[in-house]
């Protein structure tokens, strides 16, 4: 395994390398590098996180694992706004329309503005009723209500951020997200050691300190993110304009991203069910199933931010006219993924045991999650694949067939393959990373052969509301 891994990392960049020329790769490492940096550094303050209540006992961990997934269905609605917003902003951009960028920015703020409040109200009032949805039992359901009610409380900070991040990576500016994401999750790693501690006065809070710091910091994110946009971005000239609603970028934006909404919210109801069935495996089996999800987003971190970068520059060419030059991207950051996605799971298969053993003392918990590991090294190309590919069809507001994958990779794989894994067949934990994997294949497949057919090329030029007229 560990030799067809290393064997398969070099062929791919030996193949990157002949058909890469320096100027491609100079743009790809522009907006690809800061947006790894970010996401990967993130990913590790949020491990870190974890790490920090995993110290505290189990049922810490288990209480704020129960929440995440619901979070994440709370801010699906926002796919469709920042979606629509990275693809039709880096589009403008491509095409040399800055005031037009801009406008589409102003709509999205305004969306995401009223939405966050409304997604944070909602929070707040439904949190007993989304723990016990989650399966809480007795030793986690107080804290992960509390949790649940103070993070609710930031969710329209969370949401301006996401929309001003999604604009400023469709310009291409994935730099300056970085810097006040970063900063955001080292306060917020600071805020946890004080908070959930009680260092240098403060009072010990555990879980509700967990919360609040990171409540807290993405206070401070939104503020920085706002900062940024109006003085010191490509967009921070023709910022200034009517923040009115515009009906025509609205349902330029709802087009494009309806299908990524919807995406998210088949993704995470499903991951909700995938997460009840786990659940029933016990405090010590969700504990462990909380390391391996957390430990996981290091694997998803690269993929991702190729995603990112797929999106930006096949949306910016598709702009331009440039077809060839958006498949030829889209081709070279799907293979750089792949040989990051190689040596991931290389590092998950050698490096499973002791990584869970950083979250818990408990060596039941950490033999779990170690178990867990090694079978997520077996989905990393298929992961790679589905998060890089699917990138690059939304920069062509191609959103459709995501939408179809997570369909058949959540709710036939994930959903039902799982439940009949973990409570028929009675393989436990194994039997539901199993299905993890067999989800994520699939789902590469569908988004795979779409983007060989080369229809995604023409999805924007097929677009009615092209001929809208432009904001001044």
């Amino acid at each position: 395994m560990f030799g067809l891994s290393a064997r398969i990392a070099r062929g791919v960049i030996a193949w990157i390398r002949r058909r890469m020329d320096p100027g491609m790769g100079r743009q790809i490492a522009s907006i690809t590098g800061p947006a790894f940096l970010e996401i990967v550094l993130s990913t590790l303050f949020g491990m870190v996180d974890m790490m920090m209540v995993g110290r505290i006992n189990p049922a810490a961990i288990t209480s704020i694992g129960l929440t995440n997934q619901p979070f994440m269905l709370l801010l699906a609605i926002f796919s469709a706004v920042n979606v629509g917003t990275t693809a039709m902003v880096a589009w403008s951009v491509g095409s040399g329309d800055m005031p037009y960028a801009s406008a589409v920015t102003r709509q999205s703020l305004v969306v995401n503005a009223a939405l966050g409040v409304f997604m944070s109200a909602l929070g707040a009032l439904m949190a007993r009723n989304v723990v016990v949805l989650m399966g809480a039992q007795d030793d986690t359901i107080d804290n992960a209500m509390v949790y649940f009610r103070i993070v609710s409380s930031g969710l329209v900070f969370q949401a301006l951020s996401l929309g001003i991040s999604a604009a400023l990576r469709g310009a291409g500016e994935t730099r300056l997200p970085m810097l006040y994401n970063l900063g955001s999750n080292l306060l917020n790693v600071l805020g946890n050691y004080v908070l959930i501690y009680g260092k240098f006065g403060f009072p010990r809070m555990e879980v509700a300190g967990a919360a609040l710091s990171t409540t807290l910091s993405r206070v401070l994110a939104c503020s920085a993110a706002l900062y940024v946009l109006y003085r010191r971005s490509r967009l921070s000239d023709t910022m200034r304009g009517s923040y009115r609603l515009n009906r025509s970028i609205l349902r330029r934006i709802a087009a494009i991203g309806a299908p990524a909404a919807m995406e998210q919210f088949v993704l995470q109801s499903g991951l909700i069910l995938f997460a009840r069935t786990v659940s029933g495996l016990g405090t010590n089996g969700f504990a462990a199933h909380q390391i391996g999800l957390n430990i996981s987003g290091l694997s998803f971190s690269p993929s991702r931010a190729f995603g990112v970068a797929a999106t930006t520059l096949v949306g910016q060419s598709l702009g331009a006219g440039e077809l060839k030059k958006a498949q030829r991207y889209a081709s070279i950051v799907h293979h750089m993924a792949i040989a990051v996605a190689c040596l991931m799971g290389l590092v998950f298969l050698l490096f499973s045991h002791p990584l869970a053993r950083l979250y818990t003392d408990d060596l039941a918990v950490a033999a779990l999650a170690g178990t867990v590991l090694k079978i997520l090294a077996l989905a990393q190309p298929g992961q790679s694949t589905q998060l890089t590919l699917a990138g690059a069809l939304r920069g062509a507001g191609d959103t459709m067939y995501p939408l179809y994958a997570s369909i058949f990779g959540i709710w036939i794989f994930r959903v039902t393959v799982a439940y009949v894994f973990v409570n028929v067949l009675g393989w436990g934990l194994i039997g539901a990373w199993s299905a993890l994997v067999l989800d994520q294949y699939t789902r590469a497949l569908i988004v795979l052969l779409r983007f060989r057919s080369g229809k995604w090329k023409v999805s924007r030029r097929k677009d009615p509301s092209d001929d809208i007229a432009r904001e001044a």
